[in-house]
């Protein structure tokens, strides 16, 4: 990946390190010298995470069984090893659509568990100086009245009483989140600062130890989905997303939302273009010809609205300097990657 920045002294804890995201954060804090420990539900889970990386970097990651990060105090011991932690970088919370209750599910996890390392942080780790939370797009748009130009200065409706509706209960999540998380930082007033990175659906490459195709991120589904001759009938409509953003540059974004000093006190809408399912089988017929017998027909139309809104990402390129990847680039590479694990595709 890219050149090591020379950041060989200074320590980052990444949470929920099995996730898609985090799995790329980690390589580039690595790739940019940094020691990295992270969490995992369970030894298997950070042996992969450790497995999956550069074997020469091996060394400068290790992982730490957090079975449930939104207990109190789930993170307190590991803050407190030596060398102390310079960086936190909170990636864990849940993604998924199999709702059993809402507020067990998603909330608990989702609030407790950013608040809570919050808490910690300020009460244990003195040394850190800043803490960068992975949000979402989902807390920043409103599918009931679209702004016609979405920024940061924008927040989705949603509140408590939204996230029993199952339909609502992630993007609910997301929002009162990352407003605890804010409310946090106003009220408390700790010794670090906060930067929040809301990507939005995050196509690329899969993680390289991926146990199974089901283990794939949500936002890769469709994507799996077509290649497995799934939508061979017909797309599903693209709706109500249609901004995507490549996982390494998210990955990015959160290496720099840690290191550049006026990343601090800011959220940054990460996005890097837009997408429908039909272009994404357009992408895939024409980077993968032998796969084209699995896709819907050519001719099938595309549902991509004349009328959708506008981004503006320009904050994420002025203060991290991001330059986005290509919707083709990002679909052929996350198809490449899928194809290369051997999982029966």
């Amino acid at each position: 990946m890219g050149d090591s920045i020379g950041r060989t002294n200074e320590k980052v804890l990444v949470t929920g390190g099995s996730g898609f995201i985090a799995s790329h954060i980690i390589d580039v804090l690595l790739d940019s010298g940094f020691e990295v420990v992270t969490t995992a539900r369970s030894d298997e889970k950070g042996r992969r995470i450790v497995q999956a990386v550069e074997p020469a970097q091996q060394e400068r990651l290790s992982y730490v069984v957090v079975g449930d990060i939104a207990s109190d105090g789930a993170i307190d011991s590991i803050l407190e090893t030596d060398p102390l932690f310079d960086y936190v970088v909170h990636t864990a919370s849940p993604y998924h659509f199999n709702i059993q209750d809402p507020v067990k599910d998603f909330l608990d996890p989702a609030i407790k568990g950013t608040t809570g390392l919050l808490r910690s942080v300020k009460t244990r780790a003195p040394s850190v100086k800043r803490v960068v939370i992975t949000s979402s797009s989902a807390a920043i748009l409103n599918p009931l009245n679209h702004a016609k130009v979405y920024d940061e200065s924008h927040w989705a409706p949603w509140k408590w009483e939204d996230a029993l509706d199952p339909n609502k209960t992630y993007i609910t999540s997301k929002v009162l989140s990352e407003k605890a998380a804010w409310a946090f930082m106003d009220a408390e007033k700790p010794n670090f600062d906060l930067a929040v990175i809301n990507c939005t659906f995050t196509y690329g490459p899969v993680q390289r130890n991926l146990p199974s195709l089901e283990a794939m991120n949500t936002s890769n589904h469709r994507i799996r989905d077509m290649v497995q001759g799934k939508m061979r009938e017909g797309l599903p409509s693209t709706a109500p997303v249609f901004t995507f953003v490549d996982v390494r540059d998210v990955a990015l974004a959160h290496l720099k939302a840690t290191t550049v000093p006026e990343a601090g006190g800011n959220r940054f809408y990460v996005v890097g273009g837009y997408f429908s399912n039909k272009r994404i089988a357009d992408v895939i017929r024409k980077s993968f010809p032998s796969l084209a017998g699995r896709l819907p027909p050519d001719d099938t139309p595309d549902d991509f609205p004349a009328d959708v809104y506008g981004v503006d990402a320009s904050k994420s390129k002025e203060v991290l300097g991001l330059e986005y990847t290509g919707f083709e680039k990002s679909v052929k590479d996350t198809v490449q990657s899928m194809l290369d694990l051997n999982l029966g595709l």
